[in-house]
């Protein structure tokens, strides 16, 4: 996305954070998956928010999991967040049931 553009900015994002924090073990990757989408539905950041749903769902956590975590940080996160979040949601979650 970024490599000719910003390569050392992509060098630090492939090797400091996916190489060196998501594999750290005190944290699964699937918990680290639901940290970060609250953390994105809660600072609003819904661009980044689409790229993490889906390494959620590779990482385990269910797609029910992610509804169910969008609407509880509705209550502490602010309803705006949580709506702009449960958009993002839907365009990018499979279809069907939840």
């Amino acid at each position: 996305m970024f490599g000719d553009f910003a390569p050392k900015f992509v060098e630090l994002t492939d090797r400091v954070l996916f190489e060196d924090v998501w594999e750290r073990p005190a944290l699964s990757k699937r918990d680290r998956s639901l940290l970060t989408v609250a953390a994105l539905v809660a600072l609003n950041r819904p661009d980044q928010l689409r790229f993490h749903l889906g390494r959620a769902l590779e990482n385990g956590v269910q797609k029910e999991e992610l509804i169910e975590a969008i609407t509880h940080l509705a209550f502490y996160a602010g309803w705006p967040c949580a709506v702009t979040a449960m958009a993002v949601a839907k365009e990018q979650l499979p279809a069907g049931r939840p």
